[in-house]
């Protein structure tokens, strides 16, 4: 996951904000607590949605004061997640890792070594987090695999890729869940997948073809400069836009609860809003 599921702060009330951040530092506690302090540098938005979209139907969520390693002298307000947080720390570990093995594997020697080293370093959280969830960590090992394949054999498809990628966080509503909640939750998350995976391909197209990376869209589109001709940027749009509706969709089935104003600000605000920034050519900015 890239970090691209985030709140659209302006419309943000100021409580909702607050809570957003006590999340937020809830789930890296939780990584530490869980995997250990290694696996906090694996923490990001898109998982502490995840986080806040399994615990979306609990009526009031609980809050603490803890320390913070990065301002160790004051204490800073934390979400007490738990089942919910500890499920999306687990899987943010365990995509996190085998997300760093894929580019290990498709990665010349000196070009992967940042990520062989993410990986050594990761590797003891990874062991935890595979004892916890082991059956999703089957998943995201079968799927990264079927990913690579395509990749590898240099697929012009945005369809094939991206479905791989979205039935990868698909998976992550083995939570439990059963019936209408679980199809309900599958669909959101795939469909959520589906435009993290393009949204992120679309971030990445002038850097990627720069260094003859491997990129759907420069496969199925014919760049211009290193960006989309506007008839073709204009198809991805509306591909990312339907993707946007399913998402919203599948919300709007979903019980309502403590979290449920900061999810409708992220799903109905900031995924557009972060698709109008990358569009523009300033996602890089954002992750800065």
């Amino acid at each position: 996951m890239f970090g691209y599921v985030r709140p659209f702060k302006p419309e943000l009330k100021v409580r909702e904000y607050e809570a957003f951040r006590a999340a937020y530092c809830g789930l890296c506690h939780t990584l530490a607590q869980e995997f250990g302090f290694r696996a906090r540098f694996v923490l990001n938005y898109d998982f502490t949605f995840l986080a806040l979209l399994l615990a979306g139907g609990e009526e009031k969520a609980a809050f603490c004061k803890r320390r913070c390693p990065v301002n160790p002298l004051k204490k800073c307000t934390c979400c007490v997640g738990g089942a919910p947080f500890r499920v999306a720390a687990g899987y943010s570990v365990i995509l996190a890792y085998w997300k760093q093995r894929d580019v290990v594997a498709d990665s010349s020697f000196f070009r992967g070594l940042p990520a062989r080293a993410a990986a050594v370093l990761l590797k003891g959280a990874y062991r935890r987090a595979r004892r916890a969830f082991g059956a999703f960590d089957d998943l995201v090992r079968d799927r990264l695999s079927a990913l690579s394949a395509l990749e590898r054999a240099a697929s012009d498809s945005i369809d094939l890729t991206a479905d791989k990628f979205a039935c990868i966080l698909k998976s992550a509503a083995l939570t439990g869940a059963d019936g209408d909640a679980s199809r309900i939750l599958e669909q959101l998350l795939y469909h959520m997948g589906r435009w993290i995976y393009l949204i992120d391909a679309l971030d990445d197209l002038e850097r990627d073809q720069a260094s003859g990376s491997y990129n759907p869209l420069a496969r199925r589109f014919r760049l211009s400069g290193g960006r989309l001709p506007a008839e073709d940027a204009q198809y991805l749009d509306t591909t990312l836009r339907h993707s946007e509706s399913l998402v919203a969709a599948a919300f709007e089935l979903m019980p309502r609860g403590a979290w449920s104003g900061v999810l409708e600000n992220i799903i109905y605000l900031g995924l557009p809003w972060m698709r109008g920034q990358v569009a523009a050519g300033k996602g890089k900015r954002i992750h800065e």
